[in-house]
């Protein structure tokens, strides 16, 4: 399948879970060698679940059907540019493109618009607008160091 025939499948399952009243307007296809292996279309309202966007939801079922967290190889389509926590998922999914419809600014306009979010992300913690706070920085670090000394660890 082309790109472009891929994205209109993509466009279609959007069009059809929106109207079917099961989320809002995103939907997202992977693929792994040409076939498509999962399917996500936004579902945040029917589950009442904010991390439910399309590729979240598509990146989850493509992980169950191959058994693994690494998704090197496959790609990922959808219908408007990921936001930031869809783009993150991506990278941590090691997903090897990302393929697009509409864009930031197409999303904004309806609505949806994540600017914000991104802009938090490059400040500082103590001036983001979502309050944070740290505690027991040092006792949290050695916790953390007791990952490298375990043997039978899964690097990611």
């Amino acid at each position: 399948m082309t790109d472009c025939a891929v994205m209109a499948e993509v466009i279609a399952l959007a069009r059809e879970k929106m109207l079917a009243g099961e989320g809002g307007p995103f939907a997202a296809l992977i693929l792994r060698d040409g076939e498509i292996i999962a399917r996500g279309w936004n579902r945040v309202t029917t589950l009442n679940d904010p991390t439910a966007h399309a590729e979240i939801v598509a990146i989850r079922s493509a992980c169950a059907h191959l058994h693994t967290f690494d998704l090197s190889g496959c790609e990922l389509f959808v219908n408007c540019e990921p936001c930031p926590m869809c783009l993150a998922a991506s990278y941590w999914a090691r997903l090897a493109r990302i393929v697009y419809g509409a864009g930031q600014q197409d999303a904004a306009d309806i609505g949806f618009d994540d600017a914000f979010i991104a802009a938090e992300l490059t400040r500082d913690p103590g001036l983001r607008s979502l309050p944070m706070q740290q505690c027991l920085a040092r006792e949290a670090r050695s916790g953390l160091r007791l990952w490298l000394d375990m043997d039978q660890k899964i690097p990611y």
